[in-house]
């Protein structure tokens, strides 16, 4: 703790905080700690019970997945509201817990619109890799009557999700690039240069284009 509040920056908190986060620990920083203390499922424990997103982060990095219960990964989420702390635990804790699939389903529907972008994004990682089973047809009804309206971190969940069924299956694209044109959502997002828009129809037609360009 001490050697992370020494590398607590000003100027990166500012930036951080802009974004939603409320730590001042430069992210490349928590990632070489991180990887200097090597798998501590004991320390990463103690490290997450501090409630310090900068103790946080490489909580999450340093932990053993596999050895969290369904119902400590869903304290852990429902105590992770900030952004990176929220993105990260999902993707490097969650994605690789025999609970994955559990958590996705009770999260998809959870009230709290943080927690169920958590449940649309594992949802968004299985139309990528394990879509069998899936009901592609129903995720993109649900998407086109709730996408505009939602909240912001659920809307980019959702958004990512549409993009993702229209760049992995054909069989759904033109309808996926329907609903985003219809739609506008995050149409006049900020882009920058060498980027890939996060508006579906770009984002869709770009991907696509680079991989058929193989």
């Amino acid at each position: 703790m001490a050697e992370l509040a020494a590398l607590d920056d000003p100027r990166a908190r500012e930036v951080n905080e802009r974004h939603g986060d409320d730590h001042g620990v430069n992210l490349g920083a928590l990632r070489a700690l991180a990887k200097r203390l090597k798998t501590q499922q004991e320390l990463a424990l103690e490290l997450w019970g501090t409630a310090d997103s900068a103790a946080r982060l490489p909580a999450v990095l340093i932990c053993r997945p596999k050895a969290f219960e369904r119902a400590e990964l869903d304290v852990m989420l429902r105590e992770a509201p900030t952004p990176k702390l929220h993105d990260w635990l999902v993707n490097y804790v969650v994605k690789k817990s025999p609970h994955a699939e559990e958590l996705r389903l009770a999260w998809f529907a959870d009230p709290d619109a943080v927690v169920a972008s958590a449940g649309w994004a594992l949802t968004t990682d299985r139309v990528a890799k394990k879509p069998g089973g899936l009901d592609l047809t129903g995720l993109l009804d649900v998407i086109e009557a709730g996408l505009r309206d939602a909240p912001d971190r659920l809307q980019w969940a959702m958004n990512h999700c549409l993009a993702q069924i229209g760049i992995d299956h054909a069989e759904h694209r033109a309808r996926a690039i329907d609903i985003g044109e219809r739609l506008e959502v995050l149409k006049d997002y900020p882009t920058p240069p060498n980027c890939t828009s996060p508006f579906a129809p770009v984002w869709i037609t770009e991907v696509v284009r680079r991989q058929q360009a193989k």
